[in-house]
């Protein structure tokens, strides 16, 4: 029997995997033929410290440290920049204040963007925003699960989950695997794990978010070019491998799947974009979606479920799973091991599954 039975692959699964791993046998199970195939394989891949919920910012918080030194690190510099104009001044203002942005001025931002066009009346900016070399922070965690004494299995699907007397006996691939606990980090499918291991679901929400990869505007070397934000995060750009990734920013409630970008909604989130700058787009070489899941009060879901301490979630990450992976995982084993957590208690309460059921004054069937 294995300690720690994880089910998903991509970053929550295989960092709650390598954080679980220095307390017992853990093993991974990915049902694609690939490590993060879903959400977190079509990621904007930013690490932002003060976006997010406050108990996300302070997973943020305590996350840095390990992005910036772990393994050598896996941030380089990207910084951000809020774009508005006189039909959007209030949602500029709200978010310069909430970004923690300066305003710079248009002139400071032409320098940075020189495609802005006249419509842009204020340009908010920060430098510390920065990229994350996303396969990199998988595959090390991957390799600590590994180097742990740990497995890690793709193409492995789990079909059918037993509690037992002494813990669960899921059936994965054809074989039946007995494990003292399992760790739910399924992404878009976590509730119907739970459901499949007779837990009560949290309710969560997949909601949609689409990509279109275009190339650099006006034949300019983007490389150096801050991720560029509409006020209320309604379209961004971000440049990548020498071309610009465009997004609508959607949300739109979908089940789970595999997802596929929506081309009136991408046309949508295109024409955002282009009513600010001077280079019409001409051509979309790719596009993709992928599915930001929520739980019903958008925070985090992490830890042991409140009516069986051996079904444990690393769930409801939304968009920012891997900005916030390190802590996040180290909080779910702090809290399976009994530890003092590494974030103020106040944070915790919001992201353990106990306070979704406190707030709707449900209990757990089981």
């Amino acid at each position: 029997m294995i300690d720690f039975l994880v089910i998903g692959g991509g970053i929550a699964g295989c960092s709650v995997g390598a954080r679980l791993s220095d307390l017992g046998q853990v093993m991974v199970v990915e049902r694609e033929d690939a490590l993060a195939y879903h959400a977190s394989g079509r990621s904007a891949a930013m690490f932002e410290e003060s976006y997010g919920l406050p108990s996300t910012i302070a997973l943020n918080e305590a996350s840095k440290s390990y992005h910036f030194d772990a393994h050598g690190g896996v941030v380089s510099p990207r910084g951000l920049m809020l774009i508005g104009t006189a039909l959007n001044a209030d949602d500029f203002a709200a978010d310069l204040v909430s970004m923690k942005m300066e305003d710079i001025g248009l002139d400071a931002g032409r320098a940075f963007i020189p495609i802005l066009n006249h419509h842009v009346t204020r340009v908010g900016y920060h430098a510390d925003a920065w990229d994350l070399d996303t396969d990199k922070l998988v595959q090390d965690f991957a390799r600590t699960v590994r180097s742990n004494g740990g497995t890690v299995h793709q193409g492995a699907e789990v079909t059918a989950i037993i509690r037992t007397a002494t813990g669960w006996e899921v059936t994965v691939g054809g074989e039946v695997i007995a494990a003292r606990a399992i760790v739910n980090a399924a992404g878009a499918w976590v509730d119907e794990v739970a459901v499949m291991a007779g837990i009560a679901p949290l309710g969560v929400t997949p909601l949609r978010r689409s990509m279109a990869r275009i190339p650099a505007p006006g034949g300019h070397d983007v490389s150096r070019w801050p991720m560029l934000f509409g006020p209320g995060e309604t379209w961004y750009a971000k440049p990548d491998a020498g071309a610009l990734i465009v997004s609508p920013a959607e949300e739109d409630p979908m089940p789970p799947m595999d997802a596929w970008a929506d081309d009136m909604v991408l046309a949508e989130g295109l024409a955002r974009y282009e009513a600010h700058v001077t280079e019409p787009v001409t051509q979309v070489t790719s596009n993709w979606a992928g599915l930001r899941t929520f739980s019903p009060d958008r925070n985090l879901v992490l830890g042991p479920d409140p009516a069986d301490a051996s079904f444990i979630w690393m769930a409801g990450q939304g968009g920012y799973g891997f900005q916030t992976a390190p802590a996040a995982s180290q909080l779910v084993a702090d809290l399976v091991a009994g530890r003092p957590p590494q974030i103020a208690a106040d944070m915790v309460a919001r992201l353990t599954p106990d306070r979704l059921a406190r707030s709707s004054g449900q209990e757990n069937p089981r």
